[in-house]
């Protein structure tokens, strides 16, 4: 059986083609498994393809071949949820990846206005942020843009301010800004946090032009983005640590911490903190005193952009 991928369209400032994303998803997490990792023997014959062939993902996920084929080829058209959540276990998915396949094999509804609008962010929660002293904190939503932020988020990762509101965005700002390379210690990580949660974004919203023409900008200007962007990898924000080297203090440890918001999911309050008494913890606190001089502009926090 000629297992060869189908050609998948580039982004290019569109809608995503679902079709081309789910059959690219389907086809990089099998070929991932090899026959071991799932109890079929491997006879050490030559593969054509990488990890398992179709049929013996059909064969672990309890479907003929033929409507494998179909599902991998694109067409989700009537996939039942038990179905998914076979294919989803034999392909060993994590909750977020189960969740990419489930959105893009049999995706939501959302009207126009919806996918377009401008994210806003409470006043209440903007007064949460400049209340919010010696924590580095900030709002983002939809793309990886940041919403809103308070002056220690300005004052470890910059005064966002100085930026125009299009490029207040993670994914322009790690890839296409020299001092962010600088700024993470595990850049490579980082970068691949951000691609991994524009992809859930893009499986949740393949028709936003918007997200499309950023991955469009972004596959032109970054190799390493494209790189990471033809992993199909999907990640949910979390917790974690991020190791930082900071111009004015130095070495940061900071771990941080991601609140969904529960009247808007698809707004996020992110939260960075220092061990107490730790070396981090004492950056922090010199960096909050400096005040001023440390964010170059004051007041970090920001109005939604528009």
């Amino acid at each position: 059986m000629d297992e060869r991928p189908e050609p998948v369209q580039e982004p290019s400032g569109g809608a995503l083609d679902r079709r081309a994303e789910l059959s690219e998803f389907l086809r990089t997490r099998r070929a991932r498994l090899k026959p071991e990792d799932v109890g079929l023997p491997d006879f050490g014959r030559h593969r054509r393809v990488p990890g398992l062939r179709r049929e013996e993902l059909a064969q672990l996920a309890g479907v003929s071949v033929a409507y494998y084929t179909r599902l991998e080829q694109g067409n989700g058209r009537n996939v039942s949820a038990e179905v998914l959540d076979a294919i989803s276990r034999a392909l060993q998915l994590t909750d977020a990846e189960h969740a990419h396949l489930t959105h893009l094999a049999k995706p939501k509804q959302h009207k126009k206005k919806q996918t377009g609008r401008t994210q806003q962010v409470r006043g209440a929660l903007l007064q949460l942020l400049d209340s919010i002293e010696g924590v580095p904190a900030y709002i983002s939503g939809r793309r990886s843009d940041i919403l809103a932020w308070n002056r220690m988020a300005a004052a470890v990762f910059g005064d966002w301010s100085e930026l125009p509101p299009q490029d207040r965005n993670w994914a322009r700002m790690v890839f296409l800004r020299p001092e962010y390379r600088d700024l993470f210690m595990e850049w490579e990580s980082k970068a691949t946090d951000i691609v991994s949660y524009l992809r859930m974004d893009a499986g949740c919203h393949p028709d936003d032009p918007r997200l499309s023409a950023l991955v469009g900008e972004l596959s032109v200007k970054s190799e390493v983005f494209r790189r990471l962007w033809a992993t199909h990898d999907v990640k949910e924000k979390g917790y974690g640590v991020k190791h930082f080297r900071h111009p004015l203090v130095g070495e940061l440890s900071l771990s941080f911490e991601s609140f969904r918001l529960s009247d808007d999911s698809e707004q996020m309050l992110i939260t960075y903190h220092a061990e107490p008494g730790s070396p981090s913890a004492e950056a922090l606190r010199l960096l909050a005193s400096w005040g001023t001089d440390a964010t170059r502009a004051g007041k970090g926090s920001t109005a939604p952009r528009t």
